[in-house]
């Protein structure tokens, strides 16, 4: 059952067929957006603030690598890499910018999924992931902050 606290995923592919099949499988599990290209992702990424994402390497207007460092360079997001390279340098280098794995082109999405769950693992939350003091609110599990309710 899908609920408010349920983990956040930002899938990032510009092959509709793989965007489109890898969102509809992990909509079963979590709260699913998805991106054709780095602009739109950066724009969902600030809006949605997902807990992973599922980042292609090669994108129309930027590469998943550098995706992978903008938006480590702003949230400490978790980020499943996605490629055709097969090259052991592009799996050190992207692994190096902040990538928690990297799965290579063509994948199961039961591999998908598992390797998914086992980097969702990794978060071990030591706080309570909702504070509140008087109307103010901070969820750290939905990386957001309410006054009154109200974002």
């Amino acid at each position: 059952m899908i609920t408010d606290t349920t983990p956040k995923i930002l899938v990032v592919d510009d092959d509709p067929s793989i965007r489109t099949l890898v969102h509809r499988f992990l909509t079963q599990k979590y709260q699913v957006d998805s991106a054709a290209d780095g602009e739109t992702a950066l724009e969902l990424f600030d809006k949605f603030k997902p807990l992973l994402v599922v980042l292609d390497w090669n994108l129309p207007d930027t590469t998943g690598y550098h995706l992978c460092q903008e938006m480590q360079r702003r949230t400490n997001v978790f980020v499943v890499m996605l490629s055709s390279r097969t090259d052991e340098a592009d799996k050190l280098k992207v692994l190096s910018a902040g990538a928690d794995d990297y799965i290579c082109k063509p994948f199961g999405l039961a591999v998908l999924a598992i390797r998914i769950e086992v980097v969702l693992r990794r978060m071990r939350p030591v706080t309570p992931s909702r504070i509140v003091v008087d109307q103010f609110a901070i969820d750290s599990a939905r990386r957001e902050a309410t006054l009154n309710d109200r974002m």
